[in-house]
């Protein structure tokens, strides 16, 4: 049984960290940019989630008292304000970082140093409006846990996991049937190719950034059902997307995928055994990572696309 638990606690893990890590894949492999700021966005998205159901909650109790909607309308709330405000963060990125230096020369390397000032700026923001005090969302699962053939499962644990699996999957019907989707798959197959067809970076590159921030604004509503809102809660999810980015080959959806699995599962199995537990498992993630990167530098998706160089 305990087996079966930490399968389900590495799903849970492998959910939040693929987020991170696609959001950061998709915006490198389409338009060459690489997101410090993505770390400031989880946290944005987790205080706008915190400032909305907080808002919500006395107009939701009186309208629904303590029922099965009024539960449903404060998740709703939640996870609503959670992804708009990633999203609205991914445009004022994309306005700050991308729009004015897009056309210049060592366009990466700008816009990496221009998005971690906006991730150090937003901290700090952060910091002197709310202070460092942590702030916790509404458990939009509950509390309880079922069993599924006798294997007891968090309300949390499968919610972080059929939800992601929903929205990734809502995600790749967007990108291979609209129009915007294609050109946005177009952009992260062959970049030049896709321009000199026609394509705009500037304006593929608007609905990629706020699509990215979108998904960084689910993952801090998902991680915040287990931790707490701060001002700095994004730094270790920004940390281990990137990392996970770059163990599955830095532009590659498949491979960022599987980099969360893998990483979800090692950390689940450190956390599990008695003589290690939690304190090794930062330390055993990095080791894997590193030696992966060693082995293979352009990690693990040159084994299952083609990756930017």
């Amino acid at each position: 049984m305990e087996i079966f638990g930490t399968i389900i606690h590495g799903l849970n893990l492998a959910a939040i960290y693929g987020l991170m890590a696609i959001g950061i894949s998709i915006l490198w492999s389409s338009v060459g940019m690489i997101n410090m700021a993505h770390g400031a966005t989880f946290a944005v998205s987790g205080y706008a989630a915190w400032l909305a159901s907080a808002a919500a909650k006395p107009v939701i109790a009186a309208a629904f008292g303590k029922t099965l909607a009024a539960t449903l309308a404060t998740a709703g709330v939640t996870v609503g304000a959670g992804i708009l405000a990633g999203a609205i963060f991914g445009a004022i990125i994309y306005l700050l970082a991308f729009l004015p230096i897009h056309d210049k020369p060592n366009f990466a390397v700008r816009s990496l140093i221009m998005t971690l000032a906006i991730n150090l700026a937003t901290v700090q923001l952060l910091l002197w409006y709310f202070g460092p005090r942590q702030r916790g969302l509404p458990k939009l699962f509950g509390f309880g846990k079922f069993e599924v053939l006798g294997i007891p499962v968090r309300y949390d644990q499968a919610g972080a996991i059929l939800s992601t699996a929903v929205i990734l999957t809502l995600v790749l019907l967007w990108l291979r049937m609209s129009r915007k989707g294609l050109e946005i798959r177009a952009m992260m197959q062959n970049p030049e190719g896709a321009v000199l067809s026609g394509i705009s970076v500037r304006w593929t590159a608007l609905p990629v950034t706020m699509l990215t921030g979108a998904l960084a604004g689910l993952a801090a509503i998902l991680l915040s059902q287990t931790i707490f809102v701060s001002p700095t809660s994004g730094a270790l999810p920004l940390i281990k997307g990137l990392t996970i980015a770059l163990l599955g080959g830095l532009g590659s959806v498949p491979g960022a995928v599987a980099g969360a699995v893998i990483i979800g599962f090692l950390e689940a199995t450190v956390g599990a055994i008695p003589f290690l537990g939690q304190r090794y498992v930062l330390f055993a993630s990095f080791i894997f990572i590193i030696t992966v990167l060693i082995i293979r530098p352009r990690g693990l998706g040159g084994l299952l696309d083609e990756t930017r160089e």
